[in-house]
């Protein structure tokens, strides 16, 4: 016999879409978590690397700073990223780090 495609009903179309958009909802709550912690850790990674140097920047200040004065002293404060530094954050186009990084200049 020939397979004919089954038709559904209006109410089981409506409960397929609000299935779907719970379910996209979940992963929106998901990228945002995943998103905020990728954003956290990588501005831990910048603070900690802020005097030596790190991957993204290189480590020239590292060595002009420590021939200079033969130690590191660390900076107080707060230090506000370059949007550019943020490398990994910004690889997502949904990424609020180009919001928050739009606010701080």
């Amino acid at each position: 016999g020939e397979r004919r495609p089954q038709v559904m009903s209006g109410a089981a179309h409506g409960g397929a879409l609000e299935r779907l958009e719970s379910r996209q909802a979940k992963l929106h709550e998901e990228l945002a978590n995943v998103e905020k912690q990728l954003y956290d850790l990588e501005t831990q990674y910048l603070s900690a690397s802020a005097e030596c140097g790190s991957v993204l920047r290189g480590f020239e200040s590292y060595l002009t700073a420590s021939t200079k004065s033969g130690s590191h002293a660390k900076r107080q404060g707060t230090r506000h990223f370059k949007p550019e530094e943020r490398l990994f954050s910004l690889s997502s186009t949904t990424s609020p780090a180009g919001e928050v990084d739009d606010t701080l200049q």
